[in-house]
């Protein structure tokens, strides 16, 4: 069960002073039972005029913060301390009449379910549904946590990963036509992919860190994204495509949403000369506690 000190910085830096927007803030780690919240603060230069928080349609922590002084910099720091008690693959418990597929979402959830199986990006070649129906068994039964354990582990084995620090995410399409992309590009394909399949399926965006210097995961030393599947039983089940993985064992769960724009970690708007804008950087360091006593130990990718 690791405590875990998390540091995430964006700073961004322009030639002339300027004016700044509205920003909306979604860098603080959700509650749940697999991760606890110790201590969190928010330090924002220059400081905002007012900071206020709330809570979205998904439940996720939002600072919105409003300024009323120009600069040359604006520099976001969250530092949180978080304890860890990941979800492993085995403890995944699927009720009986889900663990194979094909199967129906009960009458009492299906209706709050709907919109995270809506399918998002067209697709009307029908190329992400056949891609999809690969992991379908066409000699016998399909085990549902075996089907989307292997979809996972497939865009991990056959897919290029690729850093790319501009905003945004290729299409679903693009990502499968290409073989190659970061870990938002691999979460919005296998979201397609799945609600192809009818899961309902949620895009997560957090942090990223290694249980093990024996266990390295990929995507560290900004933020990360992975998937959600809904599997009766027990709930929201997290994928990872990037490092094919199933469980929350090295993942923190900051936002939730339908979909990757619901789940920007920073948005905000900025008034200036034109060509001010200089730069964007990110800086995530994930370290665990030295005071904290635990078997093995735990590595941050940065």
């Amino acid at each position: 069960m690791p405590l875990l000190n998390l540091s995430h910085i964006t700073t961004y830096t322009y030639r002339k002073p300027v004016s700044f927007g509205e920003h909306r803030i979604m860098v603080r780690p959700r509650e749940s039972f697999d991760q606890h919240l110790i201590h969190a603060e928010l330090h924002i230069d220059p400081a905002p005029s007012d900071l206020r928080w709330l809570q979205d349609v998904f439940g996720n922590s939002v600072a919105i913060a409003t300024f009323d002084r120009r600069a040359r910099s604006l520099v976001i720091d969250s530092r949180v301390k978080v304890q860890h008690s990941p979800a492993e693959v085995e403890h995944v418990d699927i009720e009986e009449y889900a663990r194979l597929y094909p199967f129906t979402y009960s009458s009492e959830e299906m209706p709050d379910l709907l919109r995270s199986i809506e399918r998002q990006h067209l697709d009307p070649l029908r190329l992400i549904d056949s891609w999809a129906r690969r992991f379908v068994s066409v000699s016998g039964p399909t085990e549902t946590l075996a089907m989307l354990s292997e979809m996972t582990a497939t865009i991990r084995r056959e897919f290029t990963y690729v850093p790319r620090p501009e905003k945004g995410t290729q299409t679903p399409i693009e990502t499968l036509t290409t073989r190659r992309g970061t870990c938002r590009d691999y979460a919005m394909l296998m979201i397609e992919a799945a609600r192809a399949l009818g899961f309902a399926a949620r895009f997560v965006s957090g942090y990223v860190y290694s249980p093990t210097a024996r266990d390295q995961r990929t995507g560290g030393g900004n933020t990360h994204a992975w998937v959600r599947v809904y599997l009766p039983g027990s709930g929201w089940v997290e994928f990872d495509p990037t490092n094919g993985i199933v469980g929350s064992r090295g993942l923190i769960r900051v936002a939730v949403a339908r979909d990757i724009y619901q789940a920007v970690p920073i948005s905000g708007t900025w008034s200036g000369f034109p060509g001010s804008f200089l730069d964007m950087t990110v800086a995530v360091n994930i370290s665990v506690d030295p005071g904290v006593s635990i078997d093995l130990p735990i590595v941050g990718t940065g």
